[in-house]
């Protein structure tokens, strides 16, 4: 191996990450921020919205933020609030956690996968892969209970 090469191994390494444990993701965790709300909130159609329509909308963002909760336990189980036909409505599913970060969240046979891009003892952010690229990431703090 040429000398060379090995600072950029190295650095190779170094960028990839280690693989995040279970265990660092356990607790609860609030949604705090999530890159779709901006392009709404940046929509012409929000821009231009009644005040009625406007605050109507405010409403229903600041409820999605404040009660999406994700409760990572024991035994890679997830506990967490889902919205359906605007109704807030809880889920447990089952993880997997992969050694590139990438989190499976099985719910009763809907498959949903997130890359975990960041997690420390009180923030988490998570990367949605979909088909529809594009929806953005999704930022949580920890709730200390």
């Amino acid at each position: 191996m040429n000398l060379i090469n090995i600072p950029a191994l190295i650095l190779f390494f170094f960028l990839q990450g280690s693989p995040i444990q279970m265990q660092e993701l356990l607790g609860k965790w609030q949604l705090v921020h999530f890159d779709g709300i901006d392009r709404i909130r940046n929509s012409p159609q929000f821009r231009s919205a009644n005040p009625t329509a406007l605050a109507d909308m405010q409403a229903k963002i600041k409820n999605r933020l404040e009660n999406t909760i994700y409760k990572f336990v024991e035994n890679d189980s997830l506990l967490f609030t889902d919205f359906q036909n605007q109704r807030m409505i809880q889920k447990k599913a089952k993880l997997e956690l992969s050694p590139e970060n990438i989190l499976t969240i099985n719910s009763g046979g809907e498959i949903r996968k997130a890359k975990i891009v960041e997690v420390t003892d009180s923030k988490l952010v998570l990367e949605p892969i979909s088909d529809s690229p594009g929806s953005g990431k999704l930022t949580f703090e920890k709730i200390i209970e």
